[in-house]
């Protein structure tokens, strides 16, 4: 009995993980590999550092200990100081000679 619960446990545990939703994605491993990661829904956790609304133009930026990234929202913005998780798709907003903007458009629930 000990031994199926093992396997079902472990299998509902690796499931999670390949959804992507039990461990976030770091940013420092996106702004430091984008081609790997553009255009691929992520999850990222951390604390909102700035925040923008205005009209039709809505983001805010999420660090972690790695890095930090600007997300681009439909939804109302987060406060500053604000402990969250988001999920969304990496997008290359401009590239400039060697500078580029990498940025989350937020995954509507």
């Amino acid at each position: 009995m000990k031994k199926g619960f093992t396997v079902v446990f472990a299998a509902m545990f690796f499931l999670a993980a390949a959804c992507g939703n039990l461990f976030p994605t770091n940013i420092g491993d996106i702004t430091g590999n984008p081609r790997n990661y553009a255009g691929k829904e992520v999850t990222i956790s951390g604390e909102v550092v700035d925040a923008f609304s205005f009209f039709l133009i809505k983001y805010f930026v999420v660090r972690d200990a790695t890095g930090e990234i600007t997300v681009i929202t439909n939804k109302p913005v987060p406060g500053k100081g604000e402990k969250l998780k988001v999920t969304g798709t990496v997008k290359e907003a401009f590239s400039i000679g060697s500078r580029n903007l990498l940025v989350i458009m937020e995954k509507e629930k």
